[in-house]
């Protein structure tokens, strides 16, 4: 099992909507706090504290790059995150299935 501080920080830094839209823009590839910080509608300095959240989470990892820096998806925490998210979904999909199979077994016919 995943460690839970590591958890703890992937969806907390997930649970903001500024965030995962970051995450969804360096999915078509690399940007600079500066292009990110202009469609949310914030200041870099206001992007650039969102950043520091996700780089903590392991999720985005940045480079200076001349006078920018530059940011890319970091996987490896998403991916602790999914494999988390996973167990459960399989266990859940196994309780459900057990259900059916006993709600299909003990199913009452009507009498007729």
């Amino acid at each position: 099992m995943v460690q839970q501080e590591v958890l703890d920080r992937a969806f907390a830094a997930l649970s903001d909507e500024t965030r995962r839209s970051v995450l969804l823009r360096l999915g078509e590839g690399p940007a600079t706090v500066s292009e990110l910080a202009e469609p949310a509608g914030i200041s870099v300095t206001g992007m650039a504290k969102h950043i520091k959240v996700l780089e903590y989470a392991g999720l985005v990892a940045t480079a200076k790059v001349g006078r920018a820096r530059q940011c890319r998806l970091g996987t490896e925490r998403l991916d602790d995150a999914m494999a988390w998210i996973g167990f459960y979904q399989r266990l859940w999909e196994r309780r459900l299935d057990g259900l059916d199979v006993f709600l299909t077994l003990n199913k009452e016919t009507p009498d007729e």
